[in-house]
């Protein structure tokens, strides 16, 4: 095995252990190495990467620390060289985060399934208190079968302990089917370590051997996670006895009782900020009195210097759909505010720690359509931008529920700008008719979610999500993610919007938007009883739904045709940009189908609902 040879550069004097530092991201492994090296440091850099690693002595041994890792294997060049450098170790100090164990056990019992001397380094011991969180430490060695030292590196409580505990490293306990399993491996591995790692499949190190590698990574991480759990349901226990506010607030999120009735403060927040406080306040403002009052007149003086308002470049330039007039005002008049509000909130939800929170209240609720309380990330993360959110489905655990996440964000969330333009004209309608689009999307994500749910095979994947501190947003993460994705939704969508002004004006000068109006006069008058100028809006809709929905603003509508057409262009098909990530995500074949079920799915529903109001 290549490992032989990962310390070549490090000098083992004879009879020397190999002591290896191993612990996930900013658990605090640098103090640890420090407090047992001392001065006496060194730093290589691992043979054919970019990685160092740093080594000094600890008595007549020497420790190696490994980069933060969270498993070791052969996924990118931190976890290559980790593995490498664990394959070669004596005994193992791995440095647990006392907060996190939920996470950092994962690796414990990996690192334990090796088969090496292992002792555990509980940090952050008083972070854990502050939090209310009591940690049976008898019965947590106990069940891993290993040396478990309590500590709180920085004020370097636990060090001497941890020093004096070394030599009672020893293996932990391994269940007995793996323990089987890696048996019979060593039979043409010979070594413990490298025959579970082929057992999870590592290719590199199966090729090192000339075996073929395992096919049971899945199976035995799986196993590995209901252990983890299983071993804090026994050890962790939480208490509000001298947990600060921010903890117990963190708690209260979690639990229905209590977190139900947050999340619905929060949504309710959201929608007054934006749907009140900026789609009609700061919208009002920006696009009536600067965009229409200001900016229109003064750009089709310019270009009327030029060209005839009536020829076709007048008009494609300062027309009804003009490219400098109209798609000027609605980008940053209109949508460029409402997105900004928008990402602001969301930007605000994410550095508090909310927002994985949300996810842990909800897992179960999301369950009932195939998915976890993960997918609830992109379910928010859609309510900004339905392109970028159906590549956030990456996050989740199988093709299964990634079809389920992709279809339900094209087909129920509106995007941030046509969520304001909706929340906006909805406002001005009453209870009634805001309780009956809210409703109607919420059955129709249930139904599409059930549906999906029990015709695609498999099962929906355990929520495993790490759960940051609740905290005050800082002040500049907000700024910077607000204004980071507010300019990526302008570079992204202007040209869309352009294309679609100018395919709406050629249509129009051209005659045919006058023929698209007539052949879809059965759909648009004869099924939703709307006017035939709502053609428009959903032409609009197909180069960018909040473009659609921004054309309903100039349309005279009764208070039921308004929510008709808010229920239809929400339904409505993806925008291009959209369609385009989704075939990618998902092939053609199923992006195509997602495609013209939102068709089917969004006219249906516009006229069961224009039958119920009308």
């Amino acid at each position: 095995m290549h490992c032989h040879n990962c310390l070549a550069k490090i000098q083992i004097p004879d009879g020397a252990k190999k002591i290896v530092l191993v612990g996930n991201p900013n658990v605090g492994k640098s103090v640890f190495f420090n407090a047992l090296t001392g001065m006496y440091v060194d730093v290589s850099n691992f043979p054919g990467t970019t990685v160092d690693i740093s080594h000094g002595r600890c008595g007549g041994d020497v420790v190696i620390d490994t980069p933060g890792i969270y498993g070791i294997s052969s996924f990118n060049d931190e976890e290559r060289v980790a593995r490498d450098v664990v394959l070669s170790a004596d005994l193992v100090v791995n440095v647990v985060d006392a907060v996190h164990l939920e996470r950092d056990l994962f690796l414990t019992l990996q690192i334990i399934d090796t088969g090496l001397p292992v002792i555990v380094a509980l940090n952050m011991m008083d972070e854990a208190e502050a939090q209310g969180v009591k940690i049976d430490l008898d019965l947590l060695e106990h069940l891993l079968g290993v040396p478990v030292v309590p500590a709180v590196a920085v004020k370097g409580q636990g060090m001497k302990e941890l020093r004096k505990r070394l030599p009672e490293a020893r293996p932990g306990l391994v269940p007995p089917k793996l323990k089987t399993e890696i048996q019979e491996m060593i039979r043409c591995i010979g070594s413990s370590p490298e025959a579970l790692l082929v057992l999870e499949g590592d290719e590199e190190v199966a090729a090192t051997h000339g075996v073929a590698p395992g096919s049971g990574r899945e199976g035995i991480y799986q196993e590995r996670r209901n252990r983890v759990n299983d071993i804090l349901g026994h050890v962790v226990s939480e208490s509000s006895e001298g947990a600060n506010f921010s903890t117990r607030l963190g708690r209260w999120m979690l639990r229905p009782v209590t977190g139900v009735p947050i999340f619905m403060a929060a949504l309710y927040a959201m929608y007054y900020i934006i749907g009140v406080v900026v789609a009609q306040d700061i919208v009002g403002f920006t696009e009536e009195t600067l965009m229409q009052g200001l900016y229109e007149p003064a750009v089709r003086d310019f270009v009327g210097r030029f060209v005839s308002p009536d020829s076709a470049v007048g008009t494609i330039l300062t027309g009804e759909f003009g490219l400098a007039t109209m798609t000027v005002t609605y980008l940053v008049g209109l949508l460029l505010p409402l997105v900004v509000g928008f990402y602001f909130i969301l930007s605000l939800m994410e550095d508090s720690g909310y927002l994985p929170r949300v996810a842990a209240l909800v897992d179960r609720l999301m369950n009932t359509i195939g998915l976890n309380g993960r997918a609830i990330i992109p379910m928010i993360l859609g309510f900004g931008c339905v392109t970028m959110a159906t590549i956030t489905t990456r996050i989740l655990g199988s093709s299964r529920e990634r079809t389920i996440a992709t279809a339900v964000l094209g087909l129920a969330i509106p995007c941030s700008a046509q969520l304001g333009v909706i929340a906006g004209m909805l406002a001005g309608l009453g209870t009634k008719y805001i309780a009956i689009y809210i409703g109607v999307l919420v059955l129709v994500l249930g139904l599409v979610g059930k549906v999906l749910n029990r015709v695609l095979p498999g099962e929906s994947t355990d929520l495993l999500i790490d759960l940051p501190p609740i905290r005050l947003p800082r002040g500049e993460n907000v700024l910077k993610k607000t204004v980071t994705k507010s300019y990526a939704f302008l570079r992204e969508a202007a040209p869309l919007f352009m294309l679609g002004a100018l395919l709406i004006t050629v249509l129009d000068l051209t005659g045919l938007l006058e023929d698209i109006q007539i052949w879809l006069a059965p759909v648009t008058t004869g099924m939703l009883f709307l006017p035939k100028e709502a053609a428009n809006v959903f032409i609009m809709g197909m180069i960018r739904r909040d473009f659609g929905a921004a054309g309903l603003t100039d349309m005279a509508l009764s208070p039921e045709q308004t929510l008709i057409s808010l229920v239809v262009i929400t339904l409505f098909v993806p925008c291009i940009a959209s369609v385009m990530i989704m075939l990618k995500e998902r092939g053609t074949r199923e992006g195509i189908a997602i495609w013209v079920g939102s068709w089917i799915a969004a006219f249906v529903v516009g006229g069961l609902v224009a039958r119920l109001v009308l």
